[in-house]
C-alpha cells in the first residue's frame, strides 16, 4: 500500500492519489533530486506477479518514451523499487475532458475545432512514431487552464512493428469508442484511432456519447451495425462540413476513413472556410457493410417468405460437407427451423408486445417554461425527472428550458425519464476570495445578499490551530469566478480533530497504531521502564491531549515495560591475591571489618 510521505525509488515522495484505475493507480509525487512535481504512475499490487500486465505496463513507457509533442504527456523515468513497477511522467494541472463534458455539456464549435486540431495533431506524431494508441477517450486527455490539450495513458498502445502481444491485445480499449473492426476481433490500425477520435469529436459537439447500451456486448453491435446518429438533427447549428468530418472519422468501413490522422487535421483547419459553407454530405465510395471477412445476415424483408429463406439458407451449405456427414444437414436443417421460430418469435414481440413501447423523438422544449415543458413531454409520453438541473445561460431567460438529456431530436422509448436544464440566467455574480474569513458570516452574506446556495465542506490542512475551526481555507467556484443567481457555492472549514487524553485513557500499542493509521501520523515508540504501569500502556504522548491533529505530523509516545530483574551478586571466596582471608572480627589495626562507613575513602584507607 502507497501512502503519503512514501518515498519511491528513494526519490519519488507520495503527495496524494489522483486517479485510479483497472490497470495502475497514479500518484502526484514530489521529484527531490529535480525539485519539482510528477504524475507518478504505479502498477497494481496484485498485478504486479503477472508477466503479462507488467509487459504491458513496461511497453506503455517504451511506446511514451520516444514521443516528444506538446500535446503529449512526457515521459521521464521507469522503474521498479521493491516490486513495485512504475512510470514518471510529466504532471499537468488541470482537467479531463470528461470532466469538462460533464461539467459544461456540449463545447462551442470553435473550442471542439480548437480541441481536435491539437489531438490530431499530437496523434498524427505518434502514428509517425509507428505507435497506435488504441485507448482515445475524454477520460485519457487533459486539458490545461490555458486551453493546451494534453494526451495520456498509452497504457495499451501499440507499436506497429511490434510482434508480441498482439493477440492478447487485439481487442481493448473503451467499448464506447471501439472502432467496429476491433469490437468484430480484428487487429490494430491508424485507422482505429481515427475512429476514437470522430467519436470523441461527436461527444464534444453534443454533450454525449453517440452509441449507448446496457452493457459492453450491446454497445460493441450498435459500433458495427448502427449509423452515426445525425449531428445536425441534435443541434441543427453544426454546419454540414462539420458533419462530414464526423462521418468520415467514424465510417464503419475504414476503407472510408481518413487515411491518417494528418489528413484529418488539415480537414479541420478549413472546417469553417466559407467556401465550405454548402458542402453536401459525403456519400461513402465503399459499402459500409464490407469489414473484410465478416459475414452479415441478410435482411428478412419479408416474414411470408420465411420458409423459402430458410431453404435457401439450408442450400447454401457445403455440398462436400453434406456428402461427408449426413448428420450434419440434420443439424443444420434443425438449426434452420429453430432460427424460423425465433425469427417468428420476435416479429411476434415487435408487433404485438412492442407496440406500446415505440419510439418516438424528443420534441424541442428549449425557451419553454419548466411547467409547459413538462407538459409537452408528458403529453407524448415521457416521464420527467423532478428535479431540474440548473444551468447559466447568456441568452435564455432565467426559469426557461436550455436543454433536455436525452438530447433534443434523438429518439429514444416511450416512458424514457427526461430531464430538463433550466436557465440561472446570465453569470454575473463575480465570486470574492472569502479564505480566511468565518465560513458563518460569508455564508449569511452569500445567501441572504447575493442570493447563492451554501455547501460546507470539511478539508484535511496542516499547521491549523484550534481558533482556525471556522476559518475558510478554500472555496469553489475560485475567487474571479462569474456565477448566476441560485448557483451552489462551496465552502471549505479545516477538518478539526483532535489529540485525546491517551495518557489517561489507558491506550495500548495498538490504539495508538490504529490512531497514528488513521490520521497518516509518522509515529515513534519508546519503550520506557515503569512499575507504576502495567506493561504496553502509554505513559507519555507529545502532543498534549486537546490539540488539533495535522495529517502527516510527528507524533510520538513512551510505552511502559516491566523493569529489568538483576541477578543477585554471589559471594566469591576466593581472594585474587592469593592469601587467606582474615576469617576473625578484626583486621591488623583493630578495626570491626563487619562495621560498614559512609566515607568510602576511610575504609580504602583502614584497609591500606
Amino acid at each position: 500500500m502507497i501512502i503519503k510521505g512514501q518515498k519511491i525509488n528513494d526519490r519519488y515522495q507520495i503527495i496524494k492519489t489522483i486517479g485510479e484505475g483497472g490497470m495502475a493507480n497514479v500518484y502526484l509525487a514530489y521529484d527531490t533530486i529535480l525539485d519539482r512535481n510528477v504524475a507518478l504512475k504505479v502498477l497494481r499490487g496484485d498485478l504486479s506477479n503477472d508477466e503479462k500486465f507488467v509487459r504491458r505496463f513496461q511497453r506503455e513507457a517504451l511506446s511514451a518514451s520516444s514521443l516528444s509533442h506538446p500535446n503529449i504527456v512526457e515521459m521521464y523515468d521507469v522503474g521498479e523499487d521493491d516490486g513495485q513497477y512504475y512510470i514518471v511522467m510529466e504532471y499537468v494541472e488541470g482537467k479531463t475532458l470528461k470532466q469538462l463534458i460533464k461539467k459544461r455539456g456540449a463545447l462551442t464549435l470553435n473550442e471542439v475545432i480548437d480541441i481536435m486540431l491539437q489531438l490530431t495533431d499530437g496523434i498524427a506524431h505518434a502514428h509517425d512514431s509507428y505507435i497506435i494508441h488504441r485507448d482515445i477517450k475524454p477520460q485519457n486527455i487533459m486539458i490545461m487552464e490555458n486551453g493546451l490539450v494534453k494526451i495520456t495513458d498509452f497504457g495499451i498502445a501499440m507499436a506497429l512493428n511490434s510482434t508480441q502481444l498482439t493477440q492478447t491485445n487485439s481487442v481493448m480499449g473503451s467499448v464506447h469508442y471501439l472502432p467496429p473492426e476491433q469490437a468484430n476481433g480484428k487487429g490494430a490500425s491508424v485507422k482505429c484511432d481515427i475512429y476514437s477520435l470522430g467519436i470523441l469529436m461527436f461527444e464534444l459537439l453534443t454533450g454525449s456519447i453517440p452509441f449507448k447500451g446496457e452493457n459492453a456486448v450491446e454497445i460493441a453491435l450498435k459500433q458495427m451495425k448502427e449509423p452515426l446518429p445525425d449531428v445536425t438533427l441534435i443541434n441543427p447549428e453544426i454546419p454540414q462540413s462539420i458533419e462530414n468530418i464526423l462521418l468520415r472519422a467514424t465510417a464503419k468501413n475504414p476503407k472510408n476513413r481518413y487515411n491518417d490522422a494528418r489528413e484529418m487535421h488539415q480537414d479541420l483547419e478549413t472546417a469553417l472556410d466559407e467556401e465550405r459553407a454548402h458542402e453536401k454530405r459525403v456519400v461513402y465510395e465503399y459499402p459500409e457493410n464490407d469489414l473484410d471477412d465478416t459475414k452479415i445476415m441478410e435482411k428478412i424483408s419479408d416474414f411470408k417468405n420465411l420458409d423459402s429463406e430458410s431453404e435457401d439458407l439450408a442450400s447454401k451449405i457445403d455440398d462436400e460437407d453434406v456428402k461427408e456427414k449426413k448428420k450434419g444437414k440434420i443439424a443444420i436443417i434443425i438449426s434452420s427451423i429453430i432460427i424460423g421460430i425465433l425469427l417468428i418469435a420476435i416479429v411476434a414481440y415487435f408487433v404485438f408486445v412492442s407496440k406500446d413501447n415505440k419510439a418516438i423523438k424528443i420534441p424541442d422544449v428549449t425557451d419553454m417554461t419548466v411547467v409547459d415543458a413538462e407538459e409537452e413531454l408528458e403529453k407524448l409520453g415521457f416521464e420527467v425527472a423532478l428535479e431540474t438541473e440548473k444551468i447559466d445561460d447568456d441568452e435564455i431567460e432565467k426559469g426557461r428550458v436550455v436543454k433536455t438529456e436525452p438530447e433534443i431530436g434523438r429518439t429514444v422509448k416511450k416512458g424514457t425519464k427526461i430531464t430538463l436544464y433550466e436557465s440561472t440566467g446570465t453569470a454575473d455574480i463575480e465570486m470574492e476570495d472569502y479564505t480566511g474569513k468565518n465560513y458563518l458570516e460569508v455564508k449569511v452574506l452569500l445567501e441572504e445578499v447575493k442570493k447563492l446556495k451554501v455547501a460546507i465542506e470539511k478539508k484535511s490542512v496542516e499547521n491549523v490551530t484550534a481558533e482556525q475551526e471556522n476559518i475558510i481555507v478554500d472555496q469553489n467556484p475560485k475567487a474571479g469566478t462569474k456565477v448566476s443567481e441560485g448557483s451552489t457555492v462551496t465552502l471549505y472549514i479545516p477538518n478539526m480533530n483532535y489529540y485525546p487524553d491517551m495518557v489517561g485513557e489507558k491506550w495500548t500499542l495498538d490504539d495508538v497504531k490504529e490512531f497514528a493509521t488513521k490520521y497518516n501520523l509518522n509515529l515513534k515508540v519508546v519503550e520506557k521502564e515503569s512499575t507504576t504501569v502495567d506493561p504496553g500502556i502509554v505513559i507519555w504522548q507529545s502532543r498534549r491531549s486537546g490539540s488539533v491533529i495535522a495529517e502527516g505530523a510527528s507524533f510520538e509516545v513512551n510505552i511502559s515495560k516491566a523493569p529489568e530483574v538483576k541477578e543477585p551478586e554471589t559471594n566469591n571466596n576466593q581472594n585474587p591475591s592469593g592469601n587467606t582471608p582474615n576469617t576473625g572480627s578484626t583486621d591488623n589495626n583493630g578495626n570491626d571489618k563487619n562495621q560498614t562507613s559512609d566515607n568510602p575513602q576511610t575504609n580504602t584507607q583502614g584497609n591500606g
